[in-house]
């Protein structure tokens, strides 16, 4: 075998173990290849303590509460100049409901690519570790070749014999031992450049979350405001809500709840009054969308059929089911369901009047908003509902709050056109197979559009994302 070569892999050898310490050779095995006969095996020197940090970070800890004291300031300061401005109001929560939800898209895409870069690097850890005996002994050969060359040849013959074949042996294994180490190259720089990319997620999901917080507590002031206020200028009466959640328990389906609240209780009679007072025509072309930059607005802002290609959705997520499709138990999907984070808000798809906002059947928790013309838009799965019957809520306003656990609203217990939708809490009564988010521990929003009791396609009425507009 050629010295050179022997040299050049030993000096690859040397760089992959410096860029990959825990590829390092066994020691014993490192200890037999450099061992001198009748020689005692080196002392192998312990690694130093790892410091044990228990100290807090006090300057940080300091810069955060200064931070959020600032911004509290900030909001109150805010609320006191919105005193009697239902628009300003308005505005400042349809602002911080849209910031929320596209923080919380972005912590959605970042975390889906922490777990991507985290997959990869641990598929590439595995393949390094799988190789790491054969290497880790051709290495050693190396090692204590270069340690001790062959012999010259007019020393005793047995010395030379042994040094022919081991020149046979290294020579038939140089190639192999060549392109094992280019691989290996290979792979530690992929690693690299994914435990980079991974430090580079982390460090931009630790800044989107303290973001998210920010505007949690921001939100939900807001929201306590606003329900003060409605409480102040609309209240609803205790005897009302009783009524509401007696008709619920009392009624088998959702077409028939609508139909009873609209007309035996005093605030979801009066909405659906106002939403009848109001339905217009649909006009020809695109509708005037002026009337969606007023905050204070009252009415709808357009007819529901012509607002297609504009709703946003209720919640930052991944849709797990659309309508139509197959359920699992023999029938369709009356709605679509959402993979949502924990505790994500909730906004109305579009403006309208609360019928109902309570406990029905497997639905958990049900807000349905009467839009106009006929359109109701039942939403499902929230752990808290953060609006009153008969409220006006305007596209984009926060009216819930999803909780910490999964609870899967989209299997089927009864169909039809005034069937319940959504079912138990996790899996299907029917065959009791978990749904995807279940899995993960998801919680998930379950929102059915409904036109004269029937269920219809939302898929027309949702604004293209951000994503979906870059993909075309």
């Amino acid at each position: 075998m050629k010295p050179r070569s022997v040299l050049i892999l030993l000096t690859l050898a040397a760089t992959l173990l410096a860029a990959a310490p825990w590829l390092r050779v066994p020691q014993a095995l490192v200890s037999r290849a450099f061992a001198q006969p009748g020689a005692s095996p080196p002392a192998v020197p312990l690694p130093p303590p790892v410091p044990n940090r228990t100290g807090i970070d006090t300057d940080a800890l300091k810069a955060d509460v200064k931070g959020s004291e600032e911004a509290q300031r900030k909001l109150r300061a805010d609320l006191e100049a919105a005193k009697g401005d239902r628009g300003r109001l308005n505005q400042m929560l349809l602002d911080t409901a849209a910031r929320t939800r596209a923080v919380e898209q972005q912590l959605i895409d970042v975390e889906g690519r922490i777990a991507q870069l985290d997959r990869s690097a641990a598929d590439l850890n595995t393949s390094l570790g799988k190789r790491r005996g054969v290497l880790a002994q051709v290495l050693a050969a190396l090692m204590r070749m270069g340690r001790e060359p062959p012999p010259a040849i007019l020393m005793r013959p047995d010395d030379a014999l042994d040094a022919v074949r081991s020149a046979i042996l290294l020579g038939a294994l140089l190639p192999e031992l060549r392109v094992e180490a280019e691989t290996l190259a290979s792979d530690l720089s992929e690693l690299a450049r994914v435990r980079t990319e991974l430090a580079s997620a982390r460090d931009s999901l630790t800044g989107l979350r303290a973001d998210l917080d920010e505007d949690s507590r921001r939100l939900a002031v807001l929201v306590g405001e606003r329900q003060k206020r409605q409480a102040e200028e609309h209240p609803v009466a205790s005897s009302d809500k009783a009524q509401a959640e007696s008709v619920a328990k009392a009624t088998g389906d959702v077409h028939d709840l609508v139909t009873r609240l609209e007309n035996e209780v005093g605030p979801s009679a009066r909405a659906a009054d106002a939403a009848q007072a109001v339905t217009r025509p649909q006009e020809p072309g695109r509708p005037d969308l002026t009337a969606l930059k007023d905050p204070a607005r009252l009415t709808p802002a357009i007819a529901f059929p012509q607002a297609k290609g504009l709703l946003p959705l209720p919640v930052a997520g991944v849709t797990l089911r659309n309508f139509g499709a197959a359920d699992g138990v023999g029938g369709t999907e009356k709605g679509i369901t959402i993979a949502t984070r924990a505790g994500a808000p909730v906004s109305a798809p579009a403006d309208g009047w609360v019928v109902y906002a309570g406990p029905f059947r497997s639905y958990g928790q049900l807000l349905i908003i009467n839009a106009g013309g006929g359109y109701h838009i039942l939403m499902a799965g929230m752990e808290r509902i953060t609006v009153d019957l008969g409220q006006f809520v305007l596209a984009g306003e926060p009216v819930g709050v999803m909780g910490g656990l999964s609870r899967t609203v989209a299997n089927t217990v009864q169909r039809g056109p005034g069937g319940i939708g959504p079912g138990g809490s996790g899996a299907s009564a029917q065959n009791g197979s978990p749904s995807p988010a279940t899995a993960t521990g998801q919680p998930q929003l379950y929102v059915e559009f409904r036109k004269d009791g029937l269920s219809i396609d939302p898929t027309p009425w949702w604004a293209a994302t951000d994503s979906q507009k870059v993909r075309g």
